[in-house]
C-alpha cells in the first residue's frame, strides 16, 4: 500500500490506521474512512482468519443465500485502493498491540464478540450440552470449530432443545431441522453436510424464559421456519395472547404474533419433525449421567417491567441435545481492557477508555463497542459514529501522523508470519468455488487453516 501520497495533516503522507477485525462493522469502517475522511487515509483491515467477512461468512447460516450474498457488496471495500486486507494475523501472537500501534497512527478494534454467555446450570458440561457459537461455527465451516465435539453432541440425536429466542436460536432450529435435499445447495463443508444428512431429529424445541413479546427474533425469521419443506411448527396457544386482547403496540411484536397465531393452527403430521415455540420457561439443570437425557424447565410468569419469575412448577423436557443460545460477550486482545460484565471494551463515542479517559490514538466499533445487538446493517452506522470521532480527533491534532513508519505486511514477514492479502484471498476464493463446482453447487467452504493457506501457496507457485 503506497506511502507516498500527501497528507492535508502534515504535507507527507496520509493518515494510517489499523482495524483489526475484517468482519463488517471493521469493513464500515474501512469504506468510511477511506471515502468519507476530508484528509488521505489509508487502512490496514486485520483479521486472525485468511478469510474476511466475519459473521457474514462463519455467523449468518448457510441456508440463508440471500443474507450471505451482503459479502458481495463488502467485497467492495475491499477492492478500495486505500485498504489493504492483512489476514492470517493475530494481534497478540503475531504481533503485540504496542508493535502494532507504533506502525500506525490509530487503531479501530471491531473484531467482535466471540465468546457464548453460559447458563450457568447444573449438568451444563455434559455431552450432549453445546452453545450455539460451537454449532454455529461448525455448519460454517470455521477453521477453529470442534468438529469431534459437536459431531460426537450429534450423533443419534432425536430431540432437541434451543435454549433462546434470538435469530441465531431459529437459525439452529431451522438447520437441525433440514432435510439433506434443503441443504445440498449451500455453500457448507461436505463433513458438515453428511453428518447433518445422518440425522434422525424427530422434535426441536426452542424455549424461551419470557413471552412472545420479549422475543428478540425478527419476523423474518419466523416466516422461514414456515418454509420448512418437511417440519411442522407448533406453538400452544396458551402462550400467546388470547383473541380478546389489545393488539400490541409494538408493530414488530404484532407481526410475530400474528404469525406465532398461525403456527398454533398447526397440528402434528405423523413422521414428520416437529419444531415446537414454547415460552414461559426458563432452564434449571440438564440432566444425565454420561451424556444429556433431558432438561428440567420451570414455568415462568412475566411483569409489566418484562421480568421474568418463576411459578414453582416444574417439567422435564426429554432430550438428547441442549443448545444454549442465550447472547454473545466479547474478550480482551492482550493489553486492551474488557468489561467483564458487558463484554465490551469501554468507550466513549467510539474512543476508548483507559482509567476512564480517552486513549489517544485508539478506538472501537461493532459488537465488542456496544454487544451484540442489532443486525449487519446496524454495523454501518456504528462505524460512522466511531470514524467520526476519529476524524474530529485528527483534524483537532489529537492524531497526526509521525513521521514515516515500517511498513506492517514487511515486519509481519520478517517475524515469520504469512500474512494473506486481498490477491491471496482471491485465491481461496476461487479454490472453494471450484470445490464446489465438483458437486454441482455454488461454493463449497473450506474449513481447515491448512487448506485456505494452501490455495494461497498454490495460486503463488510456492
Amino acid at each position: 500500500m503506497p506511502d507516498d501520497s500527501p497528507s492535508a495533516a502534515d504535507g507527507g503522507r496520509p493518515l494510517r490506521v489499523a482495524v483489526v477485525g475484517a468482519g463488517p462493522a471493521g469493513i464500515y469502517t474501512a469504506e468510511a474512512l477511506t471515502r468519507r475522511a476530508p484528509v488521505p487515509v489509508t487502512v490496514d483491515l486485520l483479521d486472525r482468519l485468511p478469510t474476511p467477512f466475519g459473521l457474514v461468512r462463519h455467523g449468518i447460516a448457510p441456508d440463508h443465500l440471500k443474507m450471505r450474498a451482503i459479502r458481495e457488496t463488502l467485497h467492495r471495500a475491499l477492492d478500495d485502493p486505500g485498504v489493504r486486507f492483512v489476514g492470517n494475523v493475530e494481534v497478540g501472537t503475531d504481533i503485540t498491540l504496542d508493535d502494532l500501534r507504533a506502525h500506525v497512527d490509530a487503531v479501530v478494534y471491531t473484531y467482535g464478540a466471540a465468546l457464548d454467555r453460559p447458563l450457568s446450570i447444573d449438568g451444563e458440561d455434559l455431552p450432549g450440552s453445546l452453545a450455539a457459537t460451537d454449532l454455529v461455527a461448525w455448519y460454517c465451516g470455521h477453521p477453529d470449530a470442534d468438529r469431534a465435539r459437536v459431531e460426537d453432541a450429534l450423533a443419534g440425536v432425536r430431540r432437541a432443545v434451543v435454549v433462546g429466542v434470538g435469530n441465531v436460536a431459529l437459525d439452529v432450529a431451522r438447520v437441525l431441522a433440514r432435510t439433506p435435499e434443503e441443504l445440498e445447495h449451500t455453500d457448507m463443508p461436505q463433513h458438515v453436510l453428511d453428518a447433518l444428512a445422518a440425522k434422525r431429529v424427530e422434535e426441536v424445541t426452542v424455549l424461551g424464559r419470557r413471552g412472545p413479546a420479549q422475543a428478540s427474533f425478527t419476523t423474518k425469521e419466523l416466516d422461514e421456519l414456515a418454509e420448512l419443506a418437511g417440519a411442522t411448527v407448533l406453538v400452544d396457544p396458551a402462550d400467546l395472547p388470547g383473541e380478546d386482547e389489545p393488539r400490541p403496540a409494538d408493530r414488530l411484536v404484532a407481526r410475530n404474533v400474528d404469525v406465532l397465531r398461525g403456527f398454533a393452527a398447526h397440528t402434528a403430521e405423523p413422521g414428520h419433525p416437529r419444531v415446537r415455540l414454547r415460552f414461559y420457561r426458563r432452564p434449571v439443570r440438564l440432566l444425565g449421567d454420561e451424556r444429556v437425557t433431558g432438561l428440567e424447565v420451570e414455568r415462568t410468569t412475566v411483569d409489566a417491567d418484562g421480568r421474568a419469575a418463576g411459578t414453582g412448577e416444574y417439567e422435564v423436557l426429554p432430550t438428547d441435545l441442549v443448545v444454549r443460545s442465550v447472547g454473545y460477550r466479547g474478550q480482551g486482545l492482550p493489553g486492551l481492557p474488557v468489561d467483564q460484565r458487558s463484554g465490551t471494551v469501554p468507550n466513549e463515542d467510539g474512543r476508548v477508555l483507559r482509567e476512564g479517559a480517552p486513549s489517544t490514538g485508539e478506538y472501537v466499533a461493532g459488537w465488542i463497542k456496544r454487544g451484540p445487538t442489532g443486525v449487519v446493517g446496524t454495523n454501518k452506522h456504528d462505524a460512522r459514529e466511531t470514524v467520526a470521532a476519529l476524524l474530529a480527533d485528527a483534524e483537532a491534532g489529537v492524531i497526526v501522523p509521525h513521521g514515516d513508519r515500517d511498513d506492517l505486511v514487511r515486519t509481519l514477514r520478517a517475524r515469520g508470519a504469512e500474512p494473506v492479502l486481498l490477491d491471496d484471498w482471491r485465491a481461496i476464493d476461487a479454490a472453494e468455488v471450484a470445490l464446489g463446482a465438483t458437486r454441482g453447487r455454488a461454493r463449497t467452504t473450506m474449513h481447515e487453516r491448512e487448506s485456505l493457506l494452501a490455495a494461497v501457496r498454490a495460486a503463488a507457485g510456492r
